[in-house]
């Protein structure tokens, strides 16, 4: 759970709003599980500008072709520093630090020839000119054939654990996917680690048409994978996210996370390569949906919006302490239900929009945490269609057959005690939770056992 820079500054983000946003998650989210503030793309690029990235920028490198933070922009960094104060002052705050980097080697390296640290080897004897990513002009793929290209990735990947990284978005891994730059890349991590004594999370990016039949190596070499491409405010983005959480849910891993992009919740599009200074324009009922589904679905929460600017309302969501413990204590998550429903049933043959429901069993955290609710079961009913709905669920379908006739109690996830927006209705065998969905909207609960 954390903060990335990406939803609100794009390229541009600066030390001081790194800070800003640190001091507001430890002072307000730290509690409710937030711990992480990460440093989005070419934090190296100097001319660096909202709405898109630079063709032949000057890229701050050392003197062997690995990136630099711009001073201008992160004074700390003067001097060769790296980012080694801004983690320490991150750090104090009792947050982890993360950043962003792109796969493969600086085009500028290449044309400047440098030397790739601790070998005889320089820039252009280990480029790969072929496999360039698309979208971004500041790097040249490496020919992992070479030594070489380890040694650069090895290189690189120990002056981030100097600087005290804690979390690595890697960029342009995953569409197409480069198993090889990948593995490179773990492998570089797991020497650091062992060389500093430190743990680092690595998190590959993007995710557009990822099959879960790679699950097996990216456990083996990833703590979170993205599911999906950039996902921003607007409906069609968050729905497009059921399928995908649905196929991917049931590979959910503690230590290994299938991701389904950040939360463009807040004041986001400062400066940020999409649309324009903004509060999300996601309405809150779409909000809470978002939130839900990927907690139900279990995925990493990273928060795009700047959080000193973001509205009360939204800080308030992601205070809610139900976030982390159904992302962190929950297991057997499910999608259960899914239906297309008419406006009117027998009549039309135009669906409205989507029932889809949800389940999962509380259970202990990875961490060993024990769960609030022995026994229970958590249940999201959602409803995707523009029009209010009030929806169906025999409570046997989430608490399963040999347990519905029992007593249960119901907290409602989003209001509390005595707000709840569903109710059981009949009696036995019978027994239904009942909900009436605002458009787009969702109804979240935990059920308890009772006596």
């Amino acid at each position: 759970m954390g903060w990335n820079s990406w939803d609100s500054y794009g390229t541009t983000v600066t030390e001081e709003e790194v800070l800003a946003n640190a001091a507001l998650m430890a002072e307000r989210l730290k509690g409710a599980g937030w711990d992480t503030v990460v440093v989005d793309i070419a934090w190296y690029d100097p001319t660096a500008k909202a709405h898109g990235y630079n063709t032949d920028a000057p890229l701050v490198l050392d003197e062997y072709g690995r990136q630099m933070p711009d001073p201008a922009r992160f004074p700390s960094a003067a001097g060769g520093a790296g980012f080694a104060p801004l983690a320490e002052r991150i750090h104090a705050m009792g947050l982890n630090f993360g950043i962003h980097v792109m796969r493969g080697i600086p085009r500028l390296a290449v044309e400047r020839d440098l030397p790739i640290k601790g070998t005889s080897w320089t820039a252009r004897d280990v480029v790969d000119k072929e496999h360039v990513c698309v979208w971004n002009p500041d790097n040249y793929g490496l020919d992992q054939s070479h030594p070489g290209a380890q040694a650069w990735y090895d290189a690189q990947i120990d002056q981030f654990a100097e600087w005290g990284v804690d979390f690595l978005k890697v960029d342009d891994m995953q569409t197409p996917f480069h198993r090889d730059e990948i593995f490179a890349y773990h492998r570089a991590i797991e020497r650091a680690e062992r060389a500093h004594g430190c743990d680092i999370t690595l998190s590959l990016s993007p995710g557009g048409w990822l099959p879960t039949m790679h699950v097996d190596f990216l456990r083996q070499v990833a703590q979170m994978w993205r599911i999906s491409d950039d996902l921003w405010d607007r409906w069609d983005d968050i729905k497009a996210q059921f399928a995908r959480l649905a196929r991917w849910v049931l590979f959910q891993q503690t230590g290994h996370w299938a991701d389904a992009d950040m939360l463009p919740l807040g004041h986001i599009g400062l400066r940020a390569e999409r649309g324009d200074d903004r509060q999300c324009a996601l309405s809150e009922e779409e909000q809470r949906t978002l939130l839900t589904l990927w907690c139900m679905g279990r995925s990493p929460l990273m928060v795009g919006g700047d959080l000193p600017t973001s509205d009360e309302k939204t800080l308030r969501l992601l205070a809610n302490p139900a976030l982390r413990e159904v992302t962190a204590g929950s297991a057997r998550n499910a999608e259960i239900i899914r239906e297309p429903l008419a406006d009117v049933w027998g009549e039309s043959t135009e669906h409205a929009g989507e029932y889809i429901v949800w389940r999962a069993d509380a259970a202990d955290w990875g961490d060993g945490t024990t769960t609030a609710h022995p026994g229970g079961v958590y249940a999201a009913l959602f409803w995707t269609g523009g029009e209010p709905k009030q929806v169906r669920v025999a409570l046997s379908s989430l608490v399963g057959l040999e347990r519905s006739g029992k007593q249960w109690h119901m907290c409602d996830l989003w209001n509390g005690e005595g707000e709840a927006s569903v109710h059981l209705e009949g009696e036995g065998a019978y027994r239904e939770l009942v909900a009436q969905l605002a458009p787009h909207g969702v109804a979240w609960l935990v059920l308890e056992p009772g006596e």
